[in-house]
């Protein structure tokens, strides 16, 4: 994929190289092909991507014809097995996958399991069967058989996790941003769950670089859910839930529409009696760790904790650091001077004032190279140093990790037994486990 043209040759052409798809700047795809007939998924003309077909006798683009059309939906992805088309679009930014003949004919939808996440859907021409992975908030990674002929799905492995799912339950909600735009956002939690506004919440996002924040498993949420809490994900601006115009709404000089998404969600859980101020915790890593140190410094009466993880915190200097220069075109550089008023007046280091905080642990490894620590060494001690309230600033260094790939196990588990600590402390939780 790319902007540079695509070269095919024998393909009864007699030999001849020629241009078979020409430079444009979009994504495409060879799905598979009838002879010269191919089947190409792009987004040229189409930014939610659609699939047509073309001859490769014929490159006229005007000529291409339409197989699947785009729609609402971006598509995530796109296989040809078995003869059928698989399209995995985000519908309200969950997994939802169709099932096309090659003359475009909707054949039916996957029956999936429930809110979920899903990949695979790969093989080859002639299969008859397919197979993809499913997951959600409450299910762990499941393997499905499905059957090209019937559309049957069943379950081919199934891992072994000590809980039980139906003990746990996740809704989407929506709600209103500062702007009036409709966000949604997933709550997940124990069943019996007392909306008392009295509930311990982690609030997690990220919110940028068209990262879509999608149903996962993650046996250290399961803990939080185990010990009460509530995990509430919201799709942010910033994100690719819901297509490109979603992504750039929360990039540049629309980065303050991040921020104001995930303060609007946090006020969304205290008005619908979820929690309330002095239970909410938020918490994000990377560009999620900028989302956590600005929304911290524009609204700290509104969280009793926050765990900014791996975060870019100074946004004036980023750029000058390892990779940082390969993010201007998401967030801007300051050495632009359109660009630096909007960078300063969010930058996390550059904002904090000397006011009572909420609590904080700062978490950063110092073999980060993407993310250089530093972000969180001088932001952790200005807001030490800036802190007039009781609660504890704290900064957590891992000795042997950098921005969290590749992370041993072990240490996974340590840091979350350190995170879910530390906000009991500070969330006043009594934990109590039970089967």
């Amino acid at each position: 994929s790319g902007s540079n043209a695509l070269y095919l040759k024998d393909l009864e052409l007699d030999g001849e190289v020629k241009p078979f798809l020409p430079a444009f700047d979009a994504r495409y795809s060879v799905l598979g092909n009838d002879g010269p007939l191919f089947y190409i998924y792009t987004d040229n003309d189409a930014p939610n991507g659609r699939v047509v077909k073309i001859d490769a006798r014929e490159t006229d683009a005007e000529k291409w014809v339409s197989v699947v059309p785009e729609s609402k939906q971006t598509i995530e992805s796109i296989s040809l097995v078995g003869g059928q088309l698989f399209v995995h679009r985000l519908r309200f930014a969950r997994s939802q996958v169709t099932v096309f003949g090659l003359d475009g004919k909707e054949l039916r939808k996957v029956d999936l399991p429930g809110l979920g996440s899903v990949y695979g859907f790969n093989g080859r021409r002639s299969d008859t069967e397919t197979f993809f992975a499913y997951s959600s908030f409450t299910s762990p990674s499941t393997i499905y058989r499905y059957d090209i002929t019937s559309g049957e799905v069943s379950v081919f492995r199934q891992p072994k996790v000590d809980f039980k799912p139906d003990n746990y339950f996740t809704r989407q909600v929506s709600y209103a941003s500062k702007d009036g735009t409709r966000v949604t956002m997933f709550i997940s939690h124990r069943r019996g769950l007392i909306l008392n506004g009295k509930n311990p919440v982690m609030l997690y996002g990220y919110g940028g670089f068209n990262n879509s924040m999608t149903p996962y498993f993650s046996v250290s949420n399961l803990v939080w859910m185990e010990m009460g809490g509530v995990l509430a994900v919201p799709n942010l601006r910033g994100g690719g839930e819901y297509g490109e115009a979603w992504h750039e709404a929360g990039m540049l000089e629309n980065k303050q529409n991040v921020f104001d998404d995930f303060i609007a969600a946090a006020e969304s859980l205290v008005y619908n009696k979820y929690s309330n101020p002095k239970r909410i915790a938020i918490a994000g890593g990377s560009n999620g760790g900028l989302l956590v140190g600005a929304c911290l410094n524009q609204r700290p009466e509104l969280f009793a904790a926050a765990i900014p993880s791996v975060g870019v915190m100074d946004m004036l200097r980023y750029h000058r650091f390892t990779i940082g220069r390969f993010w201007i075109s998401e967030y801007g550089s300051a050495e632009d001077p359109k660009m630096f008023p909007t960078l300063y007046a969010y930058s996390p280091y550059h904002n904090i004032r000397n006011i009572a905080y909420p609590a904080v642990m700062v978490t950063t490894g110092d073999h980060d190279d993407r993310v250089v620590p530093a972000h969180s060494f001088k932001y952790a001690a200005r807001l030490q140093q800036a802190q007039k309230g009781p609660a504890p600033i704290l900064i957590r260094v891992e000795t042997r990790g950098g921005h969290g790939a590749g992370t041993p196990t072990s240490k996974r588990i340590d840091a979350a037994a350190d995170q879910w600590t530390f906000l009991a402390r500070n969330l006043r939780m009594r934990v109590r486990f039970r089967g």
